[in-house]
């Protein structure tokens, strides 16, 4: 289990978080909802090393991880909400660039892996395809996957359904919920209520300080 306690974070003068605590339950979906402002993006990049914590704990099975450490360890897979797929790239071109890059995988290993989880999210017609052949559901099957590289203890989702239609969100719910039932521990922000109780075990919503 994640635990979170007295975080806080600071842009300037603006409090993003102040003393947040949190409980992540392992192998269920948590959704975190609420208005923008709140620091709910915030949070899951500061557990994906993306953004420093000023101060608080991470504890992950009682175990407490440095802030330093987040971005090196893989805690949170993150997939973010413009998914941030390289243009230039076939699809699994951009799955193996990190493994290869940072967690120094062999490229035939990392292109063995690649294919293994783009045919279980459906996409093993598309290894060679460049992003702007897919549509918004397939990229987002594609962020997953590379998120899923990395072996994340977590996955963390940034408004999965901001910009699909009601017929791709539906996709996006069965991809979640099939996660879990896989063993996945997900965190999903959204602003979306009804959304977030289609998909999660537990709901929090949080308000801007």
């Amino acid at each position: 289990m994640l635990e979170l306690k007295n975080i806080n974070k600071r842009f300037g003068e603006r409090q993003i978080l102040k003393n947040f605590n949190l409980n992540v339950p392992e192998k269920k979906i948590l959704a975190i909802v609420g208005q923008s402002g709140g620091g709910k993006t915030t949070l899951l990049r500061m557990l994906a090393g993306l953004e420093t914590i000023d101060s608080g704990q991470v504890l992950y099975n009682g175990q407490e991880i440095p802030a330093s450490e987040l971005a090196s360890m893989n805690l949170l897979g993150f997939v973010f909400q413009d998914f941030q797929l390289f243009p230039h790239m076939t699809v699994l071109d951009n799955l193996i660039l990190s493994p290869v890059k940072t967690m120094n995988m062999k490229p035939d290993q990392a292109q063995q892996k690649a294919r293994q989880l783009l045919e279980r999210l459906g996409l093993a017609g598309l290894v060679d395809h460049y992003p702007h052949a897919l549509s918004g559901g397939q990229k987002q099957r594609v962020a997953l996957a590379r998120a899923m590289m990395i072996e994340p203890e977590i996955i963390g989702y940034d408004e999965p359904t901001s910009a699909l239609d009601p017929g791709l969100r539906l996709e996006v719910e069965k991809l979640l919920i099939q996660n879990r039932e896989m063993g996945m521990t997900q965190i999903v922000v959204t602003h979306d209520m009804q959304f977030a109780q289609n998909i999660a075990d537990e709901i929090l919503e949080v308000i801007p300080q």
